[in-house]
């Protein structure tokens, strides 16, 4: 619930990067810019375009402040869409400049976990679609080091526990599900994030005990630790033309 003593965030939009950059810092054209880790959207207060009373339309403009830490126009618009039990994201970058854009775009949405009291998060277990065979990526400092862990193993499901976000968050690149459910082992209830064509998937909780999971698809991800510090050669990272647009959507249902 953003409770500031916990994390204090619900689903914060990542964008115009995904994860942390190696020293905070990229170069383009010759120059270098400082971003933060995730990008500044999640900060930034979007206009409201249109809303009714199943949806809500924002946007978000390139501006003189933001071309001082991100050379390129934009528009980036979020569609929060109610479809019986479930709500549909759907985003669209489009390139209102004059040459190539780069650019990552991530969700970020935290989720009650566990959800009643006297519940405990071990109650709780991430169900793949389909089964899978895949390691997650090791972080140092927030970026991809050369080594991996394996996390399924011809499986498609691993129980939730502090230890599984003992090294910061799990990160996964190309899953063969485009699902990811929260399941509880004593009850009928779940979520279902369904995210297909996104290539990289995070999930992350903090380990001290905070009572959330984040399902978070990304189209990008993390610097690695031997970064060059390119955009454009970055790993993960989105290019559009002039005039362009990318689209994409993520589903969450609740049983």
């Amino acid at each position: 619930q953003a409770d500031p003593e916990i994390w204090g965030r619900h689903a914060p939009v990542l964008f115009p990067i995904v994860g942390k950059l190696k020293d905070n810092r990229y170069n383009f054209n010759g120059n270098i810019y400082c971003l933060n880790q995730h990008g500044f959207a999640r900060d930034r207060a979007f206009e409201t375009v249109e809303k009714a009373d199943d949806y809500i339309l924002f946007r978000l403009l390139s501006s003189g402040e933001t071309r001082q830490v991100y050379p390129f126009e934009f528009e980036l618009q979020i569609r929060y869409q109610i479809e019986a039990k479930s709500v549909v994201v759907s985003y669209t970058v489009d390139n209102t400049g004059s040459g190539d854009m780069y650019f990552s775009l991530g969700a970020h949405p935290g989720f009650n976990c566990p959800v009643l009291s006297g519940e405990k998060l071990e109650d709780y277990y991430l169900e793949f679609e389909v089964n899978e065979n895949i390691d997650t990526y090791l972080l140092e400092k927030g970026l991809l080091s050369d080594k991996r862990l394996r996390f399924l193993k011809d499986e498609k499901t691993i129980p939730l526990s502090r230890e599984l976000f003992a090294n910061d968050a799990v990160i996964l690149e190309g899953l063969k599900s485009s699902s990811i459910s929260i399941k509880n082992r004593k009850a009928a209830r779940s979520v279902t994030v369904e995210f297909k064509g996104f290539p990289y998937m995070g999930i992350w909780s903090k380990p001290e005990g905070a009572p959330f999971v984040c399902i978070e698809p990304w189209y990008g991800i993390s610097d690695t630790t031997d970064s060059s510090g390119d955009l454009e050669r970055k790993k993960g990272i989105m290019k559009i033309q002039k005039g362009e647009k990318f689209e994409c959507s993520f589903r969450i249902t609740v049983y």
